[in-house]
């Protein structure tokens, strides 16, 4: 019988229960465990786990462990701690076509919003003004999308199929039907300087960490608009709170955050240019996960391979 499976979260993470059913049902040859009910011969037989930002300190307690697979598609906090631990330790990360049609439904909603311009309309009925504003085609208006990974590629051919132009930029060149691809930080201002709407779906990286900041943003045309459905420290919050009071930034939609939940007394919450979202674009679906976690871990058991892991100098 093979060893069971422990689920390591952070500590307080309020749907271990959650996951750990879904995995169980995905799964039901194997055994799968919170961390706490291991015993000292479990412990030391574990060879693979399953985690949500776990505790290093957990992960150490497993001397044999060779691998662990996220429940997330981003791991930069998980690189980031077994880096300073037990940077040997191989990282699995979520691929999810379904998380990816997600983020693709989230990324089209909110473009729509910017691109008919309800955040004016939101105005205007708060001062009970009736005023029809000028429409603009979506043929006319350029989405720029920073990250052109599966969530970038899929978000990308949902808005060339609702008519806009779309550009796309990445570290390394992509060739994508229907997207204007440009890659690295030469090309990073060209593909900035006509985006009407920018969406960031980058990973959190030392390279992308205040990617968007004072110049970056300065590229953009006046008045453009951002969403940033990938992490909050890859913008630059003083610089974007500048970029909006001067009008540079007609609005911004923002889904993360440096700090999360966003404290109360934060500038975002009460800016009019911007709407603060709760983490919530592209939720993970416990049973389309688990599904995913489960073939990977069939197939480990089956030839003894470790799937495709992190990079863990690029962060993803």
């Amino acid at each position: 019988m093979n060893p069971p499976i422990p689920f390591l979260a952070a500590p307080g993470y309020p749907a271990t229960q959650q996951w750990i059913a879904a995995l169980q049902e995905a799964m039901p040859g194997e055994r799968i465990v919170m961390f706490s009910q291991l015993n000292d011969a479990d412990k030391a037989a574990c060879t693979l786990a399953i985690v949500a930002n776990p505790s290093p300190a957990d992960l150490k307690q497993l001397p044999e462990l060779c691998w662990v697979h996220s429940v997330w598609a981003g791991v930069e906090r998980l690189v980031a701690d077994l880096k300073q631990t037990q940077a040997e330790l191989k990282i699995v990360r979520l691929i999810d076509p379904q998380l990816a049609e997600t983020m693709a439904e989230a990324v089209l909603a909110w473009t729509l919003y910017l691109h008919r311009d309800m955040p004016s309309y939101i105005r205007q009925q708060r001062q009970k003004r009736w005023q029809p504003l000028p429409a603009v085609r979506a043929q006319e208006r350029t989405v720029g999308l920073l990250g052109m990974g599966v969530l970038g590629e899929a978000a990308a051919q949902r808005l060339h199929a609702a008519n806009f132009k779309v550009r796309g930029w990445s570290r390394e060149r992509k060739a994508l039907a229907n997207v204007e691809c440009f890659a690295g930080a030469a090309e990073l201002q060209s593909m900035l300087a006509a985006t009407d709407i920018l969406i960031c779906l980058l990973p959190l990286t030392e390279h992308t960490t205040g990617l968007l900041n004072a110049q970056t943003l300065g590229w953009l045309p006046a008045g453009a608009s951002l969403i940033n459905f990938a992490r909050g420290p890859i913008i630059d919050d003083a610089a974007l709170s500048s970029a909006l009071d001067s009008g540079h930034i007609g609005h911004a939609v923002l889904d993360v955050f440096a700090v999360e939940p966003l404290p109360q007394d934060q500038w975002q919450w009460t800016h009019p240019q911007v709407s603060v979202l709760p983490h919530c674009s592209a939720p993970t679906h416990h049973q389309t996960a688990s599904a995913i976690v489960a073939s990977n871990i069939q197939a480990f058991r089956s030839s003894g391979l470790i799937p495709a892991s992190v990079d863990t100098q690029a962060g993803y």
